[in-house]
């Protein structure tokens, strides 16, 4: 692949991001932890819901150290909302470590970091520690692939290593604005599900396919796998203003998390329902449609766990899958 093409296209992109950057929290006074925490929080989860949740997450725990000293159900309660809980187990386990024997100074180190992958460990040493470590996630993919027109497949991993190798040899010394402004242009001018601003992207000129006019053809990705669906029943169980939890298995989706009693198949005949309604999640590859029942019980039932109003929306962290039948929750 041409490496002159990428060398051509970083100064104009530096220059585009030191003039149209956003100004997002994580961006400001900036450190390796809190770059961490960053990038954990944003993998598939929009920055609109990623901002405050941020700032919440930092005042509670601004250190490794207090992070790594707190309590598991603390943690996911103030993750409650952006889904994919592991990344905040991930997040506690890393902390513990770091708190141990010091952040880590290298990408080898830091890919150790439970629950830190490739893309995590680059972006946290190009935006942090002044690495030259490639972050290639589908924002880079895209804006690359349009950028050479480039036809193979996005969703092989021998793409993602050519793109890595490529960007390797052309890392400026800017490496937190070189690997930020990667990820910006395909944020919000070549941005996904949606036809790319290319009047305002400064590779407007060296972009063959936009030069070919033919933006849209690219990426190229595998057909996607048909999603699975599952049809459940969600059991708001009430007695004397107390609510019946549960937690799911400990692994599988939203493992280790709680929940009102959960049906799939067969619901027990827990009395008279006072209100029903529909509600529908969608997981990557899982489809969850669910009824969702409001029971009033005459006493409080084993297995559940029973906790009034106030401490379940305090305390316990209720994923987002659920918050249709929060309202119930009085």
């Amino acid at each position: 692949m041409d490496i002159s093409l990428l060398r051509d296209a970083v100064p104009p992109l530096l220059e585009w991001f030191r003039v149209s950057k956003r100004d997002l929290p994580w961006r400001r006074n900036r450190t390796p932890y809190t770059a961490l925490v960053a990038e954990l929080m944003l993998q598939q989860t929009r920055v609109e819901a990623v901002k405050d949740r941020f700032v919440q997450f930092l005042a509670a725990f601004p250190t490794p150290e207090a992070l790594a000293s707190a309590d598991e159900e603390e943690v996911l309660k103030l993750w409650e909302g952006l889904g994919y809980y592991s990344r905040a187990r991930n997040l506690h386990r890393a902390a513990k470590v770091i708190a141990e024997k010091g952040f880590p100074a290298t990408f080898e180190e830091m890919r150790a970091l439970p629950g830190v992958g490739d893309y995590t460990a680059g972006a946290v040493c190009s935006i942090a520690l002044g690495l030259p470590v490639p972050a290639v996630d589908g924002n880079v993919l895209r804006i690359l692939s349009r950028l050479y027109a480039d036809g193979s497949n996005i969703d092989d991993p021998s793409t993602k290593a050519g793109y890595a190798a490529l960007l390797r040899e052309v890392y400026p010394p800017e490496t937190a604005d070189f690997c930020e402004a990667l990820m910006e242009l395909g944020a919000i001018v070549c941005v996904p599900n949606g036809a790319p601003m290319c009047g305002a992207c400064p590779w407007s000129g060296l972009c063959r396919a936009h030069l070919a006019g033919r933006e849209e053809a690219f990426p190229v990705r595998a057909e996607k796998r048909a999603r699975r669906t599952v049809d459940a029943t969600v059991c708001g169980l009430r007695c004397g203003g107390r609510y019946a939890l549960e937690k799911r298995p400990a692994k599988g989706l939203l493992a280790g998390l709680w929940q009102f009693p959960f049906f799939e198949g067969d619901v027990p005949d827990f009395g008279p329902v006072l209100k029903e309604k529909r509600a529908k999640h969608i997981f990557t590859h899982v489809e969850w449609r669910m009824t969702g029942r409001l029971i009033e019980t005459e006493r409080e039932l084993a297995p559940y766990i029973w906790v009034g109003a106030e401490e379940l929306r305090e305390k316990y962290a209720v994923p987002s899958a659920f918050r249709a039948f929060m309202e119930w929750v009085k």
